[in-house]
């Protein structure tokens, strides 16, 4: 498995880690529903996002550690296509996200829901992003 297909699941695996758990407790109103600044979701939030940079942190000096050499080979153009590939999709669907969130969610919704809709369409284009590069290298494979 190439590096940056493992590096692709290793950051799909941290996401699903961190901001599955972190969706589902929000959706649930697990936590009271206080006024912006509301300090416990933004407690919750810090702790998924704490929790996926060592995940990731952890996981990348892993794969640094077991093929050093294979780390450090500069992508080739098999390599940017698929990144590019990637990019250009999951960038179709953070813009669409953002509308909503920007433009039609003001009218509907405040405080964290909003918050919470802008932090799952970043999400929601990585996990596309990540998503694609994946199956291009499996495709490939």
């Amino acid at each position: 498995m190439p590096y940056r297909e493992k590096t692709a699941w290793l950051s799909l695996i941290a996401m699903a880690i961190t901001f599955g758990p972190y969706f589902a407790i929000s959706a649930a109103g697990v936590l009271p529903g206080d006024a912006m600044p509301n300090l416990r979701q933004l407690g919750l939030y810090a702790a998924a996002a704490i929790v996926q940079m060592l995940i990731l942190g952890a996981g990348y000096l892993y794969f640094r550690r077991g093929s050093p050499e294979e780390a450090r080979i500069p992508p080739d153009e098999r390599d940017r296509a698929i990144a590019a590939h990637a990019v250009s999709a999951a960038y179709y669907v953070l813009i669409t996200g953002m509308i909503l969130v920007g433009v039609i969610m003001p009218f509907i919704s405040s405080g964290w829901t909003i918050v919470n809709a802008a932090l799952l369409t970043i999400v929601i284009g990585e996990v596309v992003r990540y998503g694609i590069v994946v199956a291009c290298y499996r495709r490939q494979a």
